[in-house]
């Protein structure tokens, strides 16, 4: 069964600029933290256990501002998988406010690496079969 992870994020005072909307940076942070919560939540591959030997990269990021959202407003946020190669995802995502209008969307894709010791070599390693069929699960 094919699944959207999907998480919510009130906007706090640490989110928006002098305007009191979000400053557009922030919502980029709250995108990596929905991934990292899909690793670790859904995927069971907690970003704490994959930076001791290995990277899960943001290697192509395009996004749409559609609406302004304002302090004390909760998102609802949803990603979901577009592609999965051998050692790359790529996933979409969706921001929509309490109304459910869309906020924020794009797509976002990511690389699993190996990590050398002296964090020097970098190199696009595959996903081994358990990892893919858990990402296959979002595929939608």
């Amino acid at each position: 069964m094919n699944q959207t992870f999907t998480k919510q994020e009130k906007i706090r005072f640490k989110h928006v600029d002098f305007a009191g909307i979000v400053f557009y940076p922030r919502f980029l942070e709250m995108l990596n933290d929905l991934v990292e919560d899909w690793f670790e939540e859904a995927l069971k591959r907690p970003f704490s256990k994959i930076h001791e030997t290995n990277g899960i990269p943001t290697v192509d990021l395009k996004v749409q501002f559609k609406k302004a959202v304002r302090l004390g407003e909760t998102l609802t946020k949803k990603l979901w998988v577009i592609k999965l190669g051998v050692a790359s995802v790529t996933c979409g995502f969706l921001f929509e406010d309490e109304q459910g209008k869309t906020c924020m969307e794009g797509e976002v894709t990511l690389v699993n690496v190996a990590i050398a010791e002296d964090r020097n070599n970098i190199k696009a390693e595959p996903f081994n079969e358990e990892m893919k069929n858990k990402i296959s699960s979002f595929i939608i």
